[in-house]
Formats: structure tokens, sequence, C-alpha cells
């Protein structure tokens, strides 16, 4: 099995930018083909910094992306306020450990279904990090909070 196969798998066939379906049988030079990105972190890295791990892209949303962090979007379906910019928070969480509260719902009913898409979600944006997501009542909304141990 080669690393793309692995990847692939381990990702299941769905691009870690946009999350999108990848077809694996599509050949590596089209634009929607499966590419491996190893993505460094926004910030510059220490001399001899490993890259992050390897993950699936779309050719395209791995060449688009190039020296500019990518954008995660959160899906429009969803009813989420003030959501936060998912890879930032995800890099730091991975860096320091802790929690963060990354979006507000006005009910339990969004609030589930937006801890549900982050708990599909956040494995192939983060392959090696493990991290807990939960929602929890306070001002008359629902928190979606991740969770990361140090």
């Amino acid at each position: 099995m080669s690393a793309l196969d692995e990847v692939g798998e381990r990702d299941g066939w769905r691009c870690w930018i946009c999350d999108e379906p990848v077809d694996p049988d599509k050949s590596v030079n089209d634009a929607r083909g499966p590419s491996v990105d190893q993505y460094y972190s926004a910030q510059k890295p220490a001399k001899g910094a490993k890259p992050g791990p390897e993950r699936l892209a779309h050719r395209a949303c791995n060449t688009r992306k190039g020296a500019v962090t990518p954008v995660i979007r959160w899906p429009d379906a969803l009813f989420v306020s003030d959501p936060a910019v998912l890879l930032t928070t995800v890099e730091r969480l991975g860096r320091k450990g802790g929690r963060e509260v990354v979006g507000r719902c006005p009910g339990p009913a969004d609030a589930e279904q937006g801890a549900a898409w982050l708990r599909d979600r956040l494995p192939r944006l983060a392959p090696t990090l493990t991290l807990e997501v939960g929602v929890e009542r306070g001002g008359g909304q629902h928190l979606l909070v991740l969770s990361a141990g140090r």
C-alpha cells in the first residue's frame, strides 16, 4: 500500500482543507485528484522542525494554499455565532493544551449539530491530536468547547 493510500484510508478519502470527498482513482495530476500534504504551522518553523502530520488534500487545495494559511470553513448549514478560526485554535491547543470556546449556538439542537460536525472534522484537521468536543450552557446560549490535554 502506498503512502497516499494509507493517508487516504486514514482520512476517509476527504480533503483536510475543503472537507469534500477525494476520488482515489483520479490522476494525481488532476486538480481534484489526491495528494499528500505536510502542512507546516502558520508560525515560522524552528530550525530543524519537523513538518506536521501527512494529510490528504485535493491537488488544487494543496497547491492553492501555498505559503498561506488555509481557511477551514464552517458549514453554512450550522447555526453557530462567532465561530473560531479552527486551524489557529487547533494549533494553539496542540502547543499549549487547555480548552477554548469555538462557537455559540442559540439552542441545544444547534449545538449538538455543531459538536457532531466538529467530532467528524477534527480528526482530518489534526490527525495526531486528541481533542474533545463539548457543549456547555452559559448565558442563555450553548457553547461549543474544544479541550486538549497537555
